[in-house]
């Protein structure tokens, strides 16, 4: 139920005369500690409720989120995926307030960003580390004094800010270069210090925005195995904003589909990928194998394979068993939040009892398909 239909039907209980506007004013404080309340008996640390954030330009308005609801939970991966121009990074930046919402609440911790001050809103960003694509890094700044920057700019004392950053950068893997300065460093070791940076004010929540998009494969494998540990190590909410789906499926519990500034579908990454409910969705977790697509006429299907099965011949016995041939467009493995997950993309016989055939040997193997075009 949106924030203005609420509204309306307030009007409506109470009618108007003396004293009602007081009535309607005093529900609206109580609506707003119940909702801050529900997020944290339920262990969500950010709240998105129906957030929409709208740019004016010289041609017109520009929607670039509409009608966002979304729940993290604490001490998630919570990932974010779509393509360019979904309006990913604009979310990102409502979420701590680097651009305010048009409409909607970003509830932190149980509290609303919007009904804050922006003394309470600069301490809510300090709980909220972020790095980027382009790493950020000061130049004119050896590392250990990069990562201190943040703890400067909070008052922090200088001894005990050096503590947190030696501290910091051994966690990242880099004690050893403290005193080198960012034209010395990879592209991987810069996002590590950038890494050691946003942590260095002890957050809650760090804000990956295409953190890997710049990394060659091994690399962002390294970044992403080290985001994972620091999850788990210091039980810190990550929230991941790619258009890669590998990146999703190797590090996040739950992902968000974003298209067209909507939330296409959400939920947790395993359940996503077996089942994907909308046709974004689908092309997404393709990837490469969309191209394969248009090489066929007849009827496709979308075979998944988890566990035991991602390492059995479901195929070859298939065609054994039916006595017809299929013909294989796409096939890959991943890693689904530690299992291996297989899909394969394969073409029916142009016979459609030949084609039911087959669906009926793979129902019952219990084995998840869909049809796809």
């Amino acid at each position: 139920m949106t924030e203005k239909s609420s509204h309306f039907k307030l009007i409506q209980v109470f009618p108007e005369g003396p004293g009602e506007a007081e009535k309607i004013a005093r529900l609206w404080p109580r609506r707003r500690v119940a909702e801050g309340r529900k997020s944290v008996e339920e262990g969500y640390i950010i709240r998105l409720i129906n957030m929409g954030k709208t740019f004016r330009t010289d041609s017109g308005e520009l929607v670039a989120l509409d009608d966002i609801n979304l729940d993290i939970r604490e001490g998630a991966v919570q990932g974010i995926i779509g393509l360019s121009g979904a309006g990913k990074s604009t979310l990102v930046r409502c979420i701590n307030y680097l651009e305010i919402p048009t409409s909607g609440k970003v509830l932190f911790e149980g509290r609303s960003l919007g009904e804050m001050s922006r003394k309470e809103v600069r301490e809510a960003r300090r709980r909220m580390g972020m790095i980027f694509q382009q790493f950020n890094l000061l130049e004119q700044r050896n590392l250990l004094r990069n990562v201190t920057f943040p703890l400067e700019i909070a008052g922090v004392p200088k001894r005990e800010a050096k503590e947190r950053a030696e501290e910091l950068l051994q966690l990242v893997g880099l004690s050893e270069r403290s005193g080198n300065y960012p034209s010395q460093l990879s592209g991987g070791q810069k996002q590590r210090v950038a890494i050691a940076r946003a942590l260095a004010t002890r957050p809650k929540v760090l804000l990956c925005d295409e953190a890997t998009s710049a990394l060659d494969p091994k690399t962002t494998e390294q970044i992403l195995s080290l985001l994972r540990r620091i999850n788990e190590e210091l039980k810190v909410t990550i929230i991941v904003i790619t258009h890669q789906m590998s990146v999703i499926e190797a590090i996040c519990d739950e992902v968000a589909i974003i298209d067209h500034s909507h939330i296409a579908e959400s939920g947790p990454v395993s359940e996503i990928f077996h089942a994907p409910r909308t046709e974004i969705g689908r092309r997404l977790i393709l990837g490469e194998g969309n191209r394969n697509l248009d090489f066929a006429n007849g009827r496709k299907l979308r075979i998944v394979f988890d566990g035991r099965k991602a390492r059995e011949p479901v195929i070859s016995d298939l065609v054994l068993s039916c006595k017809i041939p299929v013909n294989i467009l796409f096939a890959n493995t991943r890693q689904v939040e530690d299992e291996a997950v297989g899909q394969m993309i394969v073409e029916l016989p142009d016979s459609g009892e030949e084609a039911e055939k087959v669906c009926a040997y793979l129902r019952s193997k219990g084995i998840t398909f869909e049809e796809v075009k």
